[in-house]
């Protein structure tokens, strides 16, 4: 295996000073995805998110990023999930969003709620068929399985079930879930690790901004 001591980057491509930033950190973090969805980044949009469980046993996977408004950021899953089971007992979740072409990163840390059936079902209902279909195979999602035979058996019974022309139904296992973001950390890679980084904290309707130490 390669020595991983001798791999590293020098970050050079930008800075982020106090100035630079939008007073909402809502609005910094859109501005930050849309720069780079504009980039051409593969799944921009995708993040990693960290639960604990009842014990603070911790667990991370990447999910979709599919809502970015006040209320909070969005993502959808099977509520019988690993991460949903986590989210039951312990309904606080930390994001991280990486953006390795234009040396950025992320945070977002808040409590989770699920969002309302109707918010649900409309996405349901705007996913690709074999999507929906996927949802009920997937059932309970992070469950053992017999195998990939099994899977795709039921996957193709599903088809049988819902044939093409009618509704698939949003199982009531899936749907969204939402972090109201209580605080927020933007990092911007710098040369010789001296990186920028600053903290948006919830102060009553307001936040309070800081620099931290790289």
């Amino acid at each position: 295996m390669t020595d991983l001591t001798g791999l590293r980057l020098s970050y050079t491509r930008a800075e982020l000073r106090r100035a630079d930033l939008n007073p909402d950190p809502l609005a910094q973090f859109q501005g930050w995805l849309q720069e780079a969805i504009e980039a051409g980044l593969r799944e921009p949009y995708a993040l990693s998110l960290a639960t604990a469980d009842a014990s603070g046993r911790p667990s991370v996977r990447t999910v979709l990023l599919r809502g970015a408004t006040p209320a909070g950021l969005t993502f959808y899953t099977n509520y019988d999930s690993h991460k949903g089971r986590d989210l039951s007992a312990n309904p606080q979740a930390e994001l991280l969003f990486h953006w390795p072409e234009l040396e950025r990163q992320v945070r977002a840390y808040g409590p989770v709620t699920r969002v309302p059936d109707a918010e649900s079902d409309a996405y349901f209902h705007a996913r690709p068929r074999e999507s929906q279909l996927a949802a009920h195979a997937s059932d309970p999602q992070s469950a053992p399985t017999p195998g990939r035979v099994a899977l795709e058996a039921t996957f193709a019974a599903l088809h049988d079930r819902f044939p093409a022309g009618s509704e698939v139904p949003r199982p009531a296992f899936w749907g969204g879930l939402r972090v109201a973001v209580q605080e927020w950390e933007f990092w911007q890679g710098r040369a010789n690790r001296l990186h920028d980084r600053f903290t948006y904290t919830r102060s009553g309707d307001d936040w309070q901004v800081q620099r931290l130490m790289p």
